[in-house]
């Protein structure tokens, strides 16, 4: 079965974006605009997206006026994005909008992954609805060499350490590669 993964860059300090929701600062460091192949989920069947990192990326490279630039980082992978809103598709994008809790839309997500991984991109609220869920398997973090004062959180919730498991922590270039499981949370 598939694996929900929230696989994602962060500052040292903890925010994924900035203040004003951009990942310039991560782009400007070493490796940050095209991360080594270790740093991405290898086995990763479709991405999940909320709607403000999805407009963030249409609007960073100018996805609709160039949308051979979508396959850069989507690949063919179907992406699903979380939104209340009619949002654009880039041509030829394969581009699923949902609503509604993760767990409703669960199945759709398992059904367009088959056997491979589910990679939760951002931000750090959806994958916070997938940890409150019990969805979340896994959480694996590239670390920058960066500090913000402040922007989005890498994960708003409590996540005490009895439900995190060390599986690997490795030095890729300037980043900081940490994977940890996540344990269902006792009843």
């Amino acid at each position: 079965m598939s694996r929900v993964l929230f696989d994602t860059a962060t500052s040292l300090n903890g925010w994924i974006a900035d203040e004003q929701n951009s990942l310039a600062w991560l782009f400007a460091v070493d490796g940050g605009a095209t991360p080594d192949d270790s740093l991405l989920p290898p086995d990763a069947g479709l991405l999940v997206e909320g709607s403000t990192t999805y407009e963030w990326v249409l609007a960073e490279s100018d996805i609709l006026a160039h949308p051979e630039k979508w396959s850069e980082f989507h690949g063919d992978r179907p992406t699903f994005v979380f939104t209340t809103r009619e949002l654009p598709v880039p041509e030829g994008a394969d581009v699923r909008f949902v609503s509604g809790s993760v767990a409703d839309v669960m199945p759709a997500l398992r059904s367009a992954a088959g056997e491979r991984d589910i990679w939760v991109v951002g931000g750090g609220d959806l994958a916070g609805q997938f940890l409150d869920a019990g969805l979340l398997d896994q959480i694996a973090l590239s670390i920058a060499p960066v500090l913000l004062t402040g922007g989005a959180p890498l994960l708003p919730r409590r996540l005490e350490s009895d439900r995190l498991r060390l599986v690997s922590a490795e030095a890729v270039g300037p980043f900081a590669r940490l994977i940890y499981e996540v344990a269902a949370a006792a009843d």
